[in-house]
């Protein structure tokens, strides 16, 4: 599995501390240090079964600079997937990809289930 996060963000640490905790293996990558690619985040996006907006980091600071929240509803998929491909900190975090799943933000019910049944 693939553990994106940014190593300075409290809600990441928590979820690898939870992670190590279960005995769950990761490949861990600095999400803002090697960003995902528009392919990857296009993938991950068809698998999670999310609407796009939910992979964005509406608290961040380049949410905001940027007036995402006024300009996302006007962009194509396209535009918004290549924007996000721009910089890790647009992404929300901490993403773990795995075989069939994606998980987006650390919610521990919802990753509880999902590695119960992966």
């Amino acid at each position: 599995m693939l553990f994106l996060c940014y190593p300075r963000c409290s809600t990441c640490q928590k979820a690898k501390k939870w992670l190590e905790g279960q005995g769950i293996a990761v490949d861990v990558r600095d999400i803002k240090a090697e960003r995902p690619t528009e392919d990857e985040l296009r993938a991950w996006h068809a698998r999670s079964g999310l609407p796009l907006k939910r992979f964005f980091n509406t608290s961040g600071t380049q949410y905001k600079a940027l007036g995402l929240k006024d300009r996302l509803p006007d962009m194509t998929e396209d535009e918004q997937l290549a924007l996000l491909a721009t910089d890790g900190m647009l992404v929300k975090r901490p993403l773990l990809v795995g075989d069939g799943f994606v998980l987006v933000g650390f919610k521990q019910d919802a990753w509880e289930q999902a590695l119960k049944n992966s």
